[in-house]
Formats: structure tokens, sequence, C-alpha cells
């Protein structure tokens, strides 16, 4: 499904507003390298694509049908996907499960047909796929930068969303998902899949309900890779909300919660948390103890760094004399030397760079605060870069932070806007490498 060499877009259109021609749109300019076949019984040729009749007609092998058609329509669709020996099936569409009574009726039909001939179903309701170590879009918006997260979402915006800052900051995915209704393929099977995908480094799941506890728990357990996932419906009305979206049963939270901890699961508490958990596992090196310490040009924002990273197990600890010495030489008169190291408005790169280096052996972390319009620091984080997780927060450094920023992130390093979501991003580190 996901290495597919050859695709089909069930519901192809002409019109440039329609689904079916969005898909097709970025398949052939995410530069999908296979065959691609748009079927559309009412026209020839779709965005320079000979179309088809119907999946019957088309003469070659195809991988992955994509399906675009009004619900009604989507069981004699996948009909005829077993018949031409289709095995693997997206689909778009709506107005199932999520409906209730006609539509779980239909949803229930698909289910049967899929079983005839052993296709596996992505969705129903849902916002399609897209690998881009295959170059394959077949969702929408268009993405193609590389990258090591796996997205599974049961919300398409939820998904595209994340991988989009992803790919604004220059990271890119792996692969997104989204699942839908689940009807057939779900987090177990992907989180399986994905546990042994060459080019996944962390699995990031947005879901609403789980349908097989004990199997959820087990495929997690057996993940090598850090598993981060955020899961709504934790008040009584957030949890109606669930069932009334993707006709999820949302649970009991403590539960879950139990359950995520039980199996070395991630779990964040909002989208940001989300993101960056994510992030940071896969872009940050390895952590190996919870001594962090903070460099900075703003007392103020490392306080608020110490009191997150203090409440989650984490530890600043005073600086030792002995490091104080070698610091002072290196530093202005009237930093404080004391952990956080405050630089204070005088420091420079050269200074930034001094300091984390002296202060090496010391320490397990280190939390970079550039707080203001500091030149060079992408030259200092990248010279720091070594076997330890030097974690960068530029924040109220207008134009130049900006600029650096950028060339931290176009080089493979995290960067992050508040000194709290840093060191959130250094408590995800504590919490898979070393609680």
């Amino acid at each position: 499904m996901f290495y597919a060499k050859s695709i089909a877009v069930v519901g192809a259109s002409t019109d440039p507003t329609k689904l079916g021609h969005i898909i097709l749109k970025n398949l052939i300019e995410g530069g999908f390298k296979g065959e691609i076949y748009p079927i559309n019984p009412k026209a020839d040729e779709i965005l320079g694509k000979k179309a088809y009749k119907s999946l019957l007609d088309i003469e070659g092998d195809v991988d992955l049908a994509v399906i675009v058609v009004p619900a009604k329509f989507v069981p004699s669709v996948l009909e005829d996907a077993g018949k031409k020996g289709i095995r693997n099936v997206v689909i778009i569409t709506g107005g199932f499960r999520e409906i209730g009574g006609e539509g779980e009726k239909l949803e229930n039909e698909l289910l049967k047909i899929a079983k005839k001939y052993g296709i596996r179903i992505i969705g129903p309701n849902c916002q399609g796929i897209n690998n881009t170590h295959n170059n394959m879009c077949a969702s929408w918006p268009l993405i193609t930068k590389k990258g090591k997260i796996a997205i599974i979402s049961q919300s398409g915006t939820v998904a595209a969303a994340f991988a989009d800052w992803l790919e604004t900051e220059g990271f890119g995915f792996s692969c997104l998902v989204s699942l839908g209704n689940k009807a057939d393929v779900d987090e177990v099977d992907l989180i399986d899949f994905f546990s042994k995908d060459e080019n996944t480094d962390v699995i990031s799941i947005y879901i609403e309900g789980v349908k097989d506890g004990r199997a959820f728990m087990d495929v997690a357990k057996k993940c090598k890779k850090p598993i981060v996932v955020l899961k709504p419906g934790v008040t009584e009305r957030g949890k109606k909300a669930v069932e009334s979206h993707t006709k999820s049963m949302a649970g009991r939270d403590e539960v879950f919660e139990a359950a995520c901890k039980q199996s070395g699961i991630l779990r964040a508490r909002d989208f940001e948390e989300f993101y960056d958990f994510s992030k940071a596992l896969a872009y940050l090196p390895k952590l190996s103890g919870n001594r962090v310490m903070i460099a900075t040009s703003s007392g103020g924002a490392a306080i608020l760094a110490i009191d997150v990273l203090e409440r989650h197990g984490l530890n600043v600890p005073y600086t030792p004399n002995e490091l104080k010495e070698k610091l002072r030489e290196v530093t202005p008169a009237h930093a404080i030397l004391e952990n956080p190291i405050d630089l204070t408005g005088d420091a420079n790169a050269e200074i930034y760079k001094n300091v984390i280096k002296l202060s090496w052996d010391y320490f397990d972390a280190f939390l970079v605060i550039f707080g203001d319009p500091i030149e060079g620091a992408c030259e200092v984080i990248e010279q720091c870069w070594k076997d330890k997780p030097v974690v960068v927060c530029y924040t109220g450094g207008g134009d130049v932070e900006r600029k650096e920023r950028e060339k931290m992130q176009l080089k493979g390093i995290p960067v992050f806007p508040t000194p709290e979501r840093a060191a959130k991003a250094l408590v995800s580190l504590w919490r898979w490498y070393c609680e």
C-alpha cells in the first residue's frame, strides 16, 4: 500500500475543485514514479493521463486504488477492485458509519466485500495517505519534504496541520495516514508496519479511540521506536464529540493513561506537545542522564524552563566551583554563573560557544536560550552538536532570530519558540530514554 508502484484514482475529475482532481494532480505533481490510472467513465483524458471507464478496463496491474466517489457507488467499485486483483484500497468518501443508520450498513457491506477478496482498506471517511519516500501524495495538501516521522491520525486536518508544520520548518515526514473510520486498517496494523519501516524513526498518533486495547498495548511494547500519542476526549463533553466525529469510543481516560505508561508510549497533552515531542525524539541526540545546564541571555526565560524541567524529574544543578572558575575567563564580568548561566544582554555567539564547550563534561544535556538578536547562533550550535542533546530556544531576536532559526532547521536542528516548549522537548527525551 505505502510503496505502491501503480495507483488508480476512482472518481478522478476534470473539475479542479473536486477531490478526485486534487488527489490525481497531487500524485502527478508530487513526482510519483509509477503508473497512474484515472477512472472516470465520462472522460477520455485527465491531466494528460488516459482515463478509464472502470478498474476492470486497466490493462496493467494496480497496487493501490484510491476511491473518491459517492458512498452508494463504493461497494460496486470495491467489487471491481477485488475482481481486478487490487488488494490495497483507500476510501476517501464519507457517508458511512460516522452518520449511523444506512451509512453503517453500507460500511459493513464494504467489509464483507473486502473479506471476500482479501482487500485491506484505509478509511472510509478519511484524507488519504502520503508516503514522501515513495513520492506518493494520495492526499491533500501536496507535501513532498522527506523526513523521519510517521503521522497516523483519525483527523485529516490534524494530520495535515502536523505535516505542514514539519515541512514549513524544513523537517518533513516519512508517511502520513488519515485513518478516518478505521473500518479495517487501524493503529495496531500501522504501528506494526512503521516499527519496521526503515524511513521512520518516530511514530506519532492522533487517536480518538482504540478498537482493541490489548493488541494496541502488545504492539506498542514490541515497537523499539518512540510512539507519541495525542488522544482527546478527556472530559465528558469531549467524549461525546469524539463519538459524533468518527463513531469511536473515547473510553475512560485513566485507563488509557495507564495503558500508555505500561506500554512505553509517550502521551502528549496538547497539539504543541504532540508536535514538539515528535520532533525532539526524531532529531535530537540520545539523553543519558538528568543533569541539564541552561545557557541564556534572559534570566526570566531560564526560570520558566527550570520550572518545567524540575517538575518532570530533570535536574538543573548548581554550577561546580571548578567550572565556575573556567567560565569566569570567557564570560562578561557581570554574568551569573550559578546555572542557569545568565550571560545577560552582552552575550554573543562566541561566548555561548565557549560556555557550552567548557561545560560539556559536567552535564548530560544543554538548553540554550538565545533571547536577543544573536548572529552566528546556528554556527555555535552546529559546532557543539555531538553526542548529547543541545536543545535550542530562540525567542525575542527579530529578523536575526528568523534567519538563524531557518539556518538551524535546514541543518536538521530543532528550534523551539518558547523556553517551556524547549524544556518539554527535553522532558520527552527523559521519558523515552531514561524513565
